[in-house]
């Protein structure tokens, strides 16, 4: 009975509600455990820090220079990662070539990798943008072969019973069934994207970007901008990942209106 009221219930109000719950608790974790304010601050010590870094300059200024990072890297990784997925989808030779070294590099940490761009790519930014790009790079392979792969052998047959060539069949038939696959792996990719620009900025922490602003937030136990500079990561992850669903809505329309 309860859980058909909250499916009634307008998405922003149920968001709103869990979230003044989660405020509530983190408080009450706060005050009823003693923590000390560099141990782990409330949120109202965190609402007073967002409210300097703001005021200051400082949180506008590092978020564009990070989301300037996000952004081509998740381009950039999409644009390799699509093409390729359809090689590996349409080429049996191509896999048994690619694949073992596309899953073997799955194996390493971004961590272990981010400090060879550093040497290989001498500009400071695009060795940032390189990190998030890798780190986009696989999710989306692997959804683009999944959406390609899903398509129906009777389909492909229909398709050459009406003569059509290899275009019309991608227009037509493999681009349409692989979008609502590749659309998921790119959110995946948007929330990616995020975590790979802050480890380009750990590697690279060059007084600028939020991954820069975090690492001397916690050397001087600074926690409550430790928070503020999650909670903005947080938020930009969740804009992104609403963007692409938002593309996703109108591009799959046709899908909806089933």
């Amino acid at each position: 009975m309860e859980m058909n009221i909250l499916r009634r219930q307008p998405v922003w109000l149920t968001t709103l509600v869990s979230f003044a719950f989660l405020i509530i608790g983190w408080q009450l974790l706060v005050t009823l455990g003693g923590y000390q304010k560099f141990i782990l601050p409330g949120p109202l010590d965190v609402g007073r820090q967002m409210q300097i870094v703001v005021a200051d300059g400082r949180l506008l200024r590092h978020s564009l220079i990070t989301i300037s990072e996000i952004i081509p890297g998740l381009l950039i990784g999409c644009l390799v990662a699509a093409p390729l997925g359809y090689l590996l989808a349409k080429s049996p030779l191509a896999e048994r070539l690619i694949s073992p070294y596309l899953i073997a590099s799955q194996a390493i940490p971004i961590i272990a990798i981010a400090p060879l761009l550093t040497i290989w790519i001498s500009s400071v930014y695009w060795s940032r943008v390189a990190v998030a790009a890798l780190v986009v790079f696989f999710p989306i392979l692997i959804n683009m072969v999944v959406g390609l792969r899903s398509v129906p052998s009777e389909l492909y047959e229909l398709m050459h019973v009406l003569k059509a060539d290899n275009n019309q069949i991608f227009r037509k038939l493999e681009f349409p069934a692989a979008l609502p696959v590749f659309l998921a792996g790119l959110k995946i990719g948007a929330t990616l994207a995020v975590i790979g620009a802050l480890v380009g900025e750990f590697v690279q922490p060059q007084s600028r970007g939020l991954g820069f602003l975090l690492i001397t937030a916690r050397q001087s136990f600074k926690t409550d901008l430790v928070f503020v500079i999650l909670v903005t990561l947080a938020v930009i992850a969740l804009s992104l990942y609403g963007l692409v669903a938002l593309l996703e809505k109108r591009v799959l329309r046709w899908k909806l209106q089933k």
